[in-house]
């Protein structure tokens, strides 16, 4: 069953996967990295300081020894004096071991990065299981570890070898050296042959991290289904949100049908369409449309139209052009205003013989709408692709 478990996971892991393995202390680690990059860095500072910090330590010494047979039986001059050279010891150390200790900080930032995660602080007492301890004994990663293992002795063996036979004539000869160039001495082919030794174990950092970032990676890879459930819990369930938006779309007709009343007139195309305009007199702007709608929807709007007495008037094409160029709440466009200024020319006229003034309008049979704005006219250049079929397949 796990061998099959792990063979469904054929998807990289998510964002959100990586996140939370870094919430819980997972990320990439390659020790091998952090062990290189802090030994070298301590043979490099080695190197560059030996000089200096060989003086600093003679120097403490020579002090240490001119101590006079009083001084030497009085407690206070003896503290006092071993007080004194501790600290000359540890600032002649200092640089070496402040620079160490960057290195250590910075050296995860090559894999994996800086990470402090409360979680990892938590007690796992899975870890205290036997029975994973050893399962985790005879796993793939105990034998990888393993490879690494002979792998350094291999490298590092082999590598001090050669320093060893490179310096053998050099030592031989140290003892015929005075003893400030010995000290020197020993102490540069002792940085070099630290240098070469850790260098070698460059080769095994870089083979070492590439892996633990595959196998960091191939370890949070997910199956189809658990991207599936990811992106429900992500995102939310798609029925859920499909029940939502239809919510949302009743909702919204509802309010518009609530408006059509306070209409100044429906424009129709006449069964197909619906197109409610509104004009406030004394306010700025152009008409707006305060609702739209095609078949049923158009239906419901002259019906409601007609119970609360607002004008209806067929105008196909311009119709045709509010419904693609308006949108609920929008500003009618500049290029339909004398359009429009037609029609509620003649609503207010109506409004008025309605209330006994004057004579019956006449309504407009034909209003000139700008053949750029009628979706159904041969002039009409849509912005992308062919011009919609407005009346789905029936005559306008």
């Amino acid at each position: 069953m796990a061998d099959e478990s792990e063979a469904e996971k054929t998807e990289p892991a998510s964002a959100k996967r990586l996140e939370q393995a870094r919430e819980e202390g997972d990320v990439p680690r390659s020790r091998e990295v952090a062990t290189f990059t802090v030994l070298m860095s301590a043979g490099a500072g080695l190197w560059a300081t030996g000089e200096g910090l060989i003086r600093q330590l003679q120097t403490v010494l020579i002090s240490g020894l001119k101590l006079t047979q009083e001084q030497i039986f009085d407690p206070d001059v003896l503290f006092r004096r071993i007080g004194v050279d501790v600290v000359q010891v540890l600032i002649a150390c200092l640089p070496l071991g402040v620079a160490v200790m960057l290195v250590a900080l910075a050296s995860p930032l090559v894999v994996g990065g800086w990470l402090f995660s409360s979680k990892a602080f938590l007690p796992n007492f899975n870890k205290l299981n036997p029975v994973n301890g050893i399962s985790n004994m005879f796993s793939k990663n105990s034998l990888v570890e393993l490879v690494k293992a002979i792998l350094k002795t291999i490298v590092v063996g082999f590598v001090a070898w050669m320093v060893v036979m490179k310096y053998k004539d050099a030592v031989f000869g140290l003892p015929l050296e005075p003893l400030k160039l010995g000290m020197v001495h020993t102490l540069n082919m002792l940085a070099a042959s630290f240098l070469f030794i850790v260098g070698a174990l460059g080769l095994i950092a870089g083979i070492d991290a590439p892996y633990q970032m595959w196998s960091y990676a191939n370890k949070l890879k997910m199956t189809r289904q658990e991207l599936i459930q990811e992106s429900k819990e992500s995102d939310g369930n798609p029925q859920i949100k499909g029940k939502i938006r239809q919510l949302q779309r009743e909702m919204a007709k509802r309010r518009m049908m609530a408006d059509v009343p306070t209409a100044d007139v429906v424009v129709t195309n006449p069964t197909h369409y619906a197109v409610a305009l509104k004009y406030t007199d004394g306010q700025r702007g152009a008409p707006k449309v305060v609702a739209k709608g095609t078949d049923e929807v158009a239906a419901k709007i002259r019906e409601i139209a007609r119970e609360n007495k607002v004008a209806l008037l067929e105008a196909p094409p311009l119709a045709r052009a509010l419904f693609k160029h308006t949108e609920i709440g929008d500003e009618i466009p500049e290029q339909l205003y004398a359009a429009v200024a037609e029609v509620l020319a003649y609503v207010f006229q109506l409004r008025m013989f309605n209330k006994g003034n004057g004579n019956r309008p006449v309504a407009p049979k034909k209003i000139d709408v700008p053949p750029t704005m009628d979706p159904l006219d041969p002039a009409y250049v849509p912005k992308h692709g062919n011009p919609p079929d407005l009346n789905n397949g029936a005559p306008a």
